[in-house]
């Protein structure tokens, strides 16, 4: 768990994932001799932050976004949300400005009229437009993992274990994805016209629900917000139930992810969500139990075989 504690740390909100995109190349060129098919890399100059590995003759692609959610320093040491954050009053937040590290905490302040005005305690003013994120703090027991931005550092690392063996795919690590949506149109546009894939499964953590608990298998989604095509997210079910690797079945009113964005863009892509559940969602507590996550790797290893 070592390169999951690692991706955790990493300060890469969205729209400031280079970070991360810098940590991912890095890996990347110095794990790929070890992989059994080494990638095409398509990254820089048009892809912006993202990054996409091809391997082999690809007919699906997985994609996993690289951001977080966080806070934005406004005017006067205000704090504005990035994606949806759960405010918790007292909270530890980083970051780094021209001024040096940063360490603060989030403070709540609620007015007469209901409304109430986030901001962090520091003895000095924050530059504008620097991004906060929950200062890291990595658990891992005999059953679970429990650690900030386990969403979706998590799908990240599932990508990077599934890239160990995988012979015929892609893995696209997305940005933009926890404030609403942004370059998996792009790059499923990309993925479409030079490789003609067709196919996605989007790597990534979803909520303990009523319907959806801790220890029994990882969730295969098949709606949230968005409703992906029934014939595909059925041969995702066929495939799963043949493999014997434990999963549930998830189906939510609400909630989006890059599947979201591509069933938005006008490209004939289908979609599924596959992704181990936590709660605490949005919060420096979230809680993925390893059950789950062995099956929701061990999955996708089928999927990439079988799809």
């Amino acid at each position: 768990m070592n390169l999951l504690k690692k991706l955790t740390s990493i300060r890469a909100t969205s729209g400031d994932e280079s970070a991360m995109t810098d940590f991912l190349l890095k890996y990347i060129a110095k794990e790929k001799k070890t992989w059994k098919v080494k990638p095409v890399i398509y990254q820089g100059e048009g892809f912006q932050d993202a990054l996409v590995l091809v391997f082999g003759d690809p007919k699906t692609a997985v994609y996993a976004h690289i951001d977080s959610i966080g806070y934005t320093v406004g005017y006067e040491n205000n704090l504005i949300k990035i994606g949806g954050p759960r405010v918790i009053d007292g909270c530890e937040l980083v970051g780094s400005d021209s001024k040096g590290e940063i360490e603060t905490e989030l403070l709540v302040i609620e007015h007469e009229d209901g409304e109430k005005n986030l901001q962090c305690v520091l003895n000095r003013k924050i530059d504008r437009g620097t991004p906060l994120t929950f200062k890291p703090h990595f658990r891992e027991t005999k059953t679970y993992i429990q650690s900030p931005y386990l969403d979706n550092r998590l799908g990240v690392w599932v990508a990077l274990q599934l890239a160990k063996t995988l012979e015929n795919g892609a893995i696209v690590f997305s940005t933009y994805e926890e404030h609403h949506g942004g370059s998996a149109g792009f790059l499923a546009r990309f993925l479409y016209e030079k490789y003609k894939i067709r196919q996605a499964l989007v790597c990534d953590i979803t909520w303990v629900t009523d319907g959806v608990t801790h220890g029994k298998g990882v969730a295969v989604s098949m709606r949230d917000y968005g409703i992906p095509r029934r014939s595909y997210v059925k041969r995702i079910i066929d495939i799963a139930a043949k493999s014997k690797i434990a999963y549930q079945l998830e189906v939510e009113s609400a909630g989006g992810s890059d599947g979201t964005i591509l069933q938005a863009s006008e490209l004939p892509i289908d979609w599924c969500f596959v992704g181990a559940p936590e709660n605490h969602v949005h919060s420096p507590e979230e809680k993925v139990y390893k059950k789950d996550i062995a099956s929701m790797l061990a999955l996708y290893e089928v999927l990439l075989k079988k799809l």
